[in-house]
This record gives C-alpha cells, structure tokens and sequence, in this order.
C-alpha cells in the first residue's frame, strides 16, 4: 500500500469534498504532495505522436481536476503524459449551489454537479502565459449558464486560451449546465463547431480542436455527430463524459444525487461509446478515451477499442498520483506482451478490419467481446427518481451519512 492509501485517504475522506480538493491544490502548488522516484523516466514504447503532438506518453489529466490552470506543470512533473485545464468559461462563474459534490466510497466513484465553476478566461490565459511552457496542455471550453449565444462563447474562449495551448477542448457535454448537451445534435453542433473553427484559424491557427461528447446518446445522436466531425475535418474527440444514469449495482449513500457519474461504473458504457465512435469514423479521427479508468488494464482496453490517448482523474481520489506511474508500467508490459511496438500499433486492435491489423491478439478480442456482450446484456439502467433527485442534501441526516459514506477530494464539470 502506497502513502496516499496508508497516510492521506484516511483522514481526506472524512473532509469536506471540495475542501479536500482546494488542499489538493494547495500542496501541489507548494510541492507538498511526494513524487514516484521514476514519474519521469522515458520509456520509449509509450511515446506516441497524435494530431501532431509527441507525448511522452499516452496517459493524460482530464478536465476538471485543475479548472483555473493553477498547477498544470505540478502535474506534468507527477508523470501524466499530457493535461488538461478547465472547462473555463469566458465569464468567471460560480458554479451551482453547494453541496455539489459527492464521493460513493463503496463504489469508488464521484458525483458532481459543479456547474462550469472557473475564475473565467481572462485570468485563466494570464496563468497560461506566465506558465513555463512544458509538456502538453490542453484547455477545456465552456459556456457562461445564462448566455444566449453559445457560439460565442466558445469563440471568445477560442480567441483568449488558443494562442497558450496545444490543443482545444470543445465541451458540450456537461449535464449540469442547463440545454448545453441540446449543443450535440446535428445542426447546432455543425454551426458551432463552424464558428470555433474559424475562430482557431483567426487566433490559435494550427491548434487541433477537439470535441468533447456525452456517453448518454442514442444511436442516432452518435451517427450525427461523426457525420459532423468527419464532415468538418475535426482533430479529435473527447469520449466521453460524466453519465447521467445510475447504473444497477452502486452501494453507496448518494448514489441519487443529481449529477454526473465517474469513476469504475462509467468504464463499460463509456468503452462501448468509444468503440461505437471509432467505428463511426473508421478510424479516421484520434479519440481520448475517458470515463472509468483505474488501472493499466482499463488504459489498454480503451486502445484497444479505438483510443490514441486515455484520460484519468476520479480514480486519483481513491488512489493518489501513485496511480499514474503503475498504470504506465502496466500498460507497458501489457503493450510488449502482445507484440506490439508502440501505443500507436495497439490503437484500435480490437476492430483488424478497421485498423488493418493481421489479427487482433486475444486481449483485443476479449476487449471487443467484453464491451459488446455487455452492450447487449447488460440489466436496464435507472434514472435517479424525481423525488430522489430533487431533495435538498441538507434533508438527510448528517450522522448517518457521515457513517456511511464519508467523502474525499474530486471535481469535474
């Protein structure tokens, strides 16, 4: 057991969620929080070039631990291969109401319902141009909650934290901002992406945009939106987000607040998700899988299935940045035991007639099989009841929440 699982989980998880994350913040920024003796080391079967970045490796920080850009180059030096700020808005917002933020200890996951919280774009680029630039960064783009003119929006973050990125995040798939995922459908999806395109190409002209999609989507909502992406030519996509359902099984006590969910319940659908859009695109446009990992074996299941580059944050609650370095070894072992040469050889596996593979070795086939017996089988989801979701917090009783499930560091969108 590491000193994050021995020393910090115990005391963290009895501290007020988003509490424990401003300490987190904190450490890093003072460079309190240890780091692995090998975080750093080159190994050279990670190395990967994608959209025409060369990443150490493929392992990344997703959006929403670091929202204000405070301590990305912390993070780049704990080993991740890359990372990404925000979601930033142009505005800066307060997010919803408190409490908005959960841990489901017995299920290793997080609920959020954070609502786009950031000190706004203006401050956020000015952190980003006093940065030491090293290392890949990504910035994740919101929109303001009470703005009309979404495209806008998108093109104002474009014009501010373009120029101090090396690649863009389109984020429209955040359930906690009112009518933001009604942004994923054809039409509006292709005008907005439009307008952020020409904006990248007037401020930021080379920067690789990104799209950044739900998992909570009909078979005709994925058709459309890798019609646009293909259509209009995009770097990449994001897949996937948080998931508004509440899949049967989760045992812990606030499994029913409203929000969404991350953490080992999002790895299948979100699998699936990834799978069906690398199918979608043939191939033809890189994915970050994200969305449940917590071990090498999940990183390379999501390579398998169509990922260039994976993303972690949740399981850094429960597991600390020790996390990243073990899911690095694993992932390589993983990689020279099927023969592959690079991350780039393993991407996609799982689909030879797509990827072009000889044969898929057998834990690509075990990876397909597995997201596609359990696309099938898989027991109905339940939505959060009405009732459940629209209770206030402050309604339960404080003694017995905190006995049952006590609560640590995490924040997402």
């Amino acid at each position: 057991m590491g000193w994050y699982k021995s020393l910090v989980l115990p005391v963290v998880r009895w501290i007020d969620a988003e509490t424990a994350h401003g300490l987190a913040i904190c450490a890093l920024k003072n460079n309190l929080v240890p780091r692995d003796d090998d975080a750093l080391d080159a190994t050279p079967i990670l190395e990967t070039e994608v959209f025409g970045r060369k990443f150490a490796n493929p392992v990344g920080l997703a959006a929403g631990f670091d929202k204000n850009a405070e301590v990305p180059n912390q993070m780049l030096r704990h080993g991740f291969g890359f990372v990404e700020i925000g979601s930033v808005t142009p505005e800066p917002q307060p997010g919803n109401p408190k409490p908005r933020l959960f841990r489901l200890y017995s299920d290793r996951a997080v609920i959020n319902r954070m609502g786009f919280n950031n000190e706004g774009a203006a401050v956020v680029a000015e952190r980003l141009r006093k940065r030491a630039r090293k290392g890949i960064l990504g910035a994740n783009l919101g929109k303001n909650k009470y703005s009309e003119d979404a495209a806008a929006d998108y093109v104002k973050g474009v014009a501010a934290l373009g120029p101090y990125a090396d690649y863009l995040v389109v984020n429209v798939s955040s359930p906690n901002t009112p009518g933001l995922r009604a942004l994923q459908g054809r039409g509006p999806l292709e005008t907005l992406l439009t307008s952020v395109l020409k904006a990248r190409d007037s401020h930021a002209k080379g920067v690789p945009v990104l799209l950044k999609v739900a998992p909570d989507l009909t078979e005709e909502d994925k058709a459309d939106i890798a019609a646009v992406v293909l259509k209009l030519r995009l770097d990449g996509m994001i897949v996937s987000n948080t998931t508004i359902d509440r899949p049967v099984g989760l045992n812990s006590y606030d499994q029913d607040e409203k929000g969404g969910l991350s953490g080992p319940p999002l790895m299948e659908p979100s699998t699936k998700v990834l799978a069906d859009f690398y199918r979608l695109t043939e191939g033809k446009i890189p994915l970050i899988g994200v969305g449940g990992i917590a071990s090498g074996k999940d990183a390379y299941e999501k390579i398998l299935n169509g990922a260039s580059l994976v993303q972690l944050y949740s399981a850094l609650v429960y597991h600390g940045l020790e996390l990243v370095t073990e899911i690095k070894e694993d992932l390589a072992r993983r990689l020279r035991k099927d023969g592959f040469a690079s991350v780039a050889d393993a991407v996609g596996a799982a689909f030879p007639e797509i990827s072009g593979r000889k044969a898929p070795v057998d834990e690509a086939r075990a990876a397909k099989a597995a997201v596609t017996a359990k696309a099938e089988t898989a027991p109905a989801t339940k939505k959060p009841a009405a009732k459940a979701t629209a209770k206030k917090p402050a309604t339960k009783k404080p003694a017995a929440k905190s006995k049952t499930a006590p609560k640590g560091s995490s924040a997402t969108d």
